[in-house]
């Protein structure tokens, strides 16, 4: 028999909770890459009149209709396993002290097994007035998804698009079919904003055209370059795989100007995947995003170091980038969104090979 046929119901249950655990062990383990992100290929131009007072920067913004102190979202990376109770805990105190909306970790496991919602509830209970995001995959049903969203009051939907990492599951989903309509009924039968992101692999312009035709309210492009779950399956199940797999995908930067390109006003853009300084963030809002969002770094500093440390970690985070928002003379978002900035090397090589005009970027007014 077929070793994806032979995976009865009874089994998959067990294998998406040590899934779960798994993909901590490995992310915390596994370095990002080997793909790049590209950030190192843009460059912000210094204003050297910024002509604003340090008083006057300002990081909240708005994602979907909902006020956010700053634009950092700890994205999803865990739940479904009564192991990582105590780590989500740790993210949502993270998140409760710092002002910072979260998302968990996909909830399908609760969907077949009430024993792991405290996995995710833990998350709402400890930060009970913040932001919080629900998590399924794009082949939820629209039920499916109102019960994720009522497990933790959450306050959005996130759906995530991960084929690579599936087909590199041997448990793992092999039918893609029909996601657009189901993403367009889910995004019309819940009564929270729903997010769209993707997992390590990007969004190109043509599938952010047409994710955005589907009454969703924001992209995620979770490009290549961060946290690789390609090179976590493989991990997982001890597979070697070529090299041109593991670094598959649209970085992350190019993936965030593909998209920005095409999106109407009513999508907002969310960048992920290898955002891994305050730069790297100050960089993406100057793209048009509305919202950056990062899970291995604070992940990370949780286990390590503990919760204290992840606090001042995402303060500094959130300090360091106001410095650079002074160099470039933006107070707010809105302003970030107005600077301009250089593309190189192979950013630059990509986008205009596909057309989009950067010419633009380079020649914003903002600078004085």
């Amino acid at each position: 028999m077929d070793i994806y046929s032979a995976v009865n119901n009874k089994e998959l249950k067990g294998l998406r909770q040590s899934r779960k655990s798994d993909h901590l062990h490995h992310t915390l383990q596994l370095p990002d890459g080997p793909g790049n992100a590209g950030f190192a290929d843009v460059t912000l131009i210094h204003n050297c009149l910024p002509d604003i007072a340090w008083s006057d920067i300002a990081l909240d913004t708005s994602l979907a209709g909902i006020a956010l102190t700053h634009p950092v979202i700890i994205n999803a990376i865990t739940g479904g396993a009564v192991d990582v109770t105590e780590i989500n805990s740790s993210l949502a105190q993270v998140a409760k002290l710092t002002g910072a909306a979260m998302a968990v970790g996909s909830q399908y496991s609760a969907l077949e097994n009430d024993a792991v919602w405290e996995s995710y509830q833990i998350v709402r209970r400890v930060n009970p007035e913040g932001i919080i995001i629900a998590n399924l995959g794009a082949h939820a049903s629209s039920e499916q998804a109102r019960i994720a969203i009522d497990m933790i009051g959450a306050d959005a939907l996130q759906i995530h698009l991960n084929a690579a990492q599936e087909i590199i599951m041997a448990e793992g989903d092999r039918d893609f079919f029909g996601y657009l309509d189901n993403i367009a009924r889910i995004a019309s039968e819940v009564n929270v904003p729903v997010i769209v992101k993707e997992v390590g692999c990007g969004i190109a312009r043509e599938a952010a055209a047409r994710l955005a035709s589907t009454g969703v309210q924001a992209i995620d492009v979770g490009g290549r370059g961060g946290t690789n779950f390609v090179a976590i399956e493989a991990a997982r199940s001890q597979t070697q795989l070529p090299e041109e797999m593991l670094q598959w995908g649209i970085p992350t930067v190019v993936s965030a100007l593909e998209a920005v390109s095409v999106l109407p006003a009513s999508v907002q853009l969310i960048v992920s995947g290898g955002i891994r300084s305050p730069l790297d963030m100050i960089k993406s809002m100057a793209f048009g995003a509305s919202a950056v969002a990062i899970a291995a770094p604070v992940l990370r500093i949780v286990c390590q170091q503990g919760v204290a440390a992840a606090v001042d970690w995402l303060q500094n985070f959130l300090h360091t980038g106001k410095r650079y928002m002074m160099l470039v003379g933006a107070k707010d978002i809105k302003d970030l969104q107005t600077v301009p900035f250089i593309i190189g090397g192979n950013s630059r090589e990509w986008l205009e090979t596909r057309k989009i005009d950067i010419t633009h970027y380079a020649n914003r007014k903002k600078h004085g």
